[in-house]
């Protein structure tokens, strides 16, 4: 972990919307961790395509959850992964 870690900034989902708000993070090299603690039911848009809706948080604070849409061959490659995982 340290090598894949280093010269990167660890920011916490928790902390994502604040450091989004008062930093360039365009100019850093970040990345944040998230367990999937809801997932929604997959979905189809008015067009047909179908995509799933995953409610992450970082365990730190329980009211600051991050949600991510995937669509298309994201969707189709991990729309049965587990709530609970990393």
């Amino acid at each position: 972990m340290d090598r894949k870690m280093a010269n990167r900034k660890l920011i916490r989902l928790s902390q994502l919307k604040n450091k989004l708000a008062t930093e360039n993070l365009e100019e850093v090299d970040w990345v944040t961790f998230g367990v999937i603690v809801k997932k929604v039911t997959p979905q189809s848009t008015s067009n047909g395509r179908t995509f799933s809706i995953w409610r992450l948080n970082d365990l730190q604070d329980l009211n600051q959850c991050v949600l991510l849409f995937l669509f298309g061959d994201v969707h189709k490659e991990h729309w049965k992964t587990d709530q609970g995982t990393v």
